[in-house]
């Protein structure tokens, strides 16, 4: 149960406060690119949260809350031609990094972060959703795993698909999907995982081929102007 005061509330407002500022940085007209700092700065105020032993789904609700806000807010920007899809993905992958290093690291300092988790890979502080069996766990609350499982979502819809749309019409061989699906693997199995575990390498291998087949809608191979000259008649 989380437990809030008027210090820690305080506290958690004036983080919300400063995510807030780099979320709009770009309206002060500085001309830098500080704003994609925000994607960083979310992680202050959520992990906070789980200091202060918040449902860790909660925690990660929260958080996807926060990047899908900031994924809006920069996609808009693509449209408008001032940002560049590759620098919104390379500041949110790197702030999915520094989450998986603070869910090693909190852990090992305070045992508030370990409430309802399990360890991956031997160091990963992460949700225990799941039993062996993959029923939910008793802890769960339904609700708040619904928000979890609708904003993780959200959040890797608004990455994949500006990432396919720039691949409109561009033209890309086929053995080049091979490697862009392999990209979109990791997104796929997480979203696997958490709506349907018992089914996660065929949910993933579904995704997968529907990829291949919307890659081959909206590219280009680069040939379709060859024609195959008609061999000329010997007189």
């Amino acid at each position: 149960m989380a437990l809030f005061d008027i210090n820690s509330i305080i506290i958690l407002f004036t983080l919300l406060i400063i995510f807030a500022v780099f979320l709009i940085f770009d309206m002060f007209k500085r001309n830098e690119k500080y704003a994609y700092l925000a994607y960083l700065v979310a992680l202050a105020p959520v992990n906070y949260l789980w200091s202060l032993n918040f449902d860790v789904l909660g925690v990660y609700f929260v958080l996807f809350i926060l990047w899908c806000i900031c994924l809006l807010r920069d996609l808009w920007g693509v449209k408008a031609n001032t940002k560049n899809i590759n620098d919104i993905v390379l500041y949110l992958v790197l702030a999915i990094v520094v989450q998986f290093i603070l869910t090693a690291i909190l852990p090992v300092t305070n045992a508030v972060f370990r409430t309802n988790t399990t360890v991956w890979v031997g160091v990963f502080y992460l949700p225990d959703i799941y039993t062996d069996t993959f029923a939910i766990e008793s802890w769960v609350n339904p609700i708040m795993l619904l928000g979890f499982r609708l904003t993780a979502t959200l959040l890797i819809i608004l990455v994949i698909i500006p990432l396919i749309v720039d691949l409109k019409d561009e033209e890309v061989p086929l053995p080049m999907f091979i490697i862009i699906i392999a990209l979109f693997i990791l997104p796929f199995l997480y979203l696997s995982y958490i709506w349907l575990p018992s089914a996660l390498v065929v949910l993933t291998f579904l995704m997968c081929v529907i990829l291949f087949i919307v890659l081959l809608l909206i590219t280009r191979s680069g040939k379709e102007a060859q024609q195959i000259k008609p061999q000329q008649k010997k007189s």
